[in-house]
């Protein structure tokens, strides 16, 4: 008889326990656990990032609908980009623009997604192009088209290559003018 008593007990907890559910996180959470990812020089606290991105996501997932969501995935995706966890910001991004396709950094985020993670991080010059090529047929009208544009012919090069191809460009625009 005690040995069911303490089963039953068990089960009475554990299903109170589970019908409490988890902590509703507060945009106030989000904005204390953002100021705390910074020293005050601006240092970014690599260690701190995981546990932020997830109470970002957690978040999101608890209140997809609220105005404020796509910017704490954009954030979340910005801080696995920065702390480099190339595989989160893929999965961040592919997030952002699936759930939140209007969002206005919706093409920001591809964007960054070709240029930080899998031009500078990856060196997969196929999936930056890629992705480039997504901002200008899903976001045409969006001022990043453009800029994706002139990403893909800079694919690639060094910083002085690039350089050397815009002061020539340049050259050429001047030269034209006369």
């Amino acid at each position: 008889m005690k040995k069911t008593l303490k089963i039953m007990m068990f089960a009475l907890l554990a299903c109170t326990m589970l019908a409490c559910g988890e902590k509703k996180i507060t945009e106030e959470d989000l904005r204390k656990t953002e100021l705390s990812l910074s020293d005050n020089e601006g240092n970014l606290n690599q260690e701190a990032v995981p546990a932020a991105v997830q109470q970002f996501c957690k978040f999101v997932k608890q209140n997809p609908q609220a105005p404020s969501a796509p910017d704490w995935l954009f954030k979340a995706m910005q801080f696995a980009m920065k702390s480099g966890d190339a595989e989160k910001a893929v999965e961040l991004t592919e997030q952002l623009v699936k759930d939140y396709p209007t969002y206005r950094n919706s093409p920001t985020a591809l964007v960054m997604l070709a240029s930080e993670v899998y031009d500078g991080q990856l060196h997969d010059l196929d999936k930056a192009r890629a992705t480039y090529e997504r901002v200008i047929r899903d976001y045409p009208d969006s001022e990043w088209a453009k800029s994706a544009e002139k990403l893909i012919e800079y694919l690639g090069l060094t910083p002085e290559e690039i350089m050397s191809k815009i002061i020539l460009s340049n050259m050429e625009v001047e030269e034209g003018e006369f």
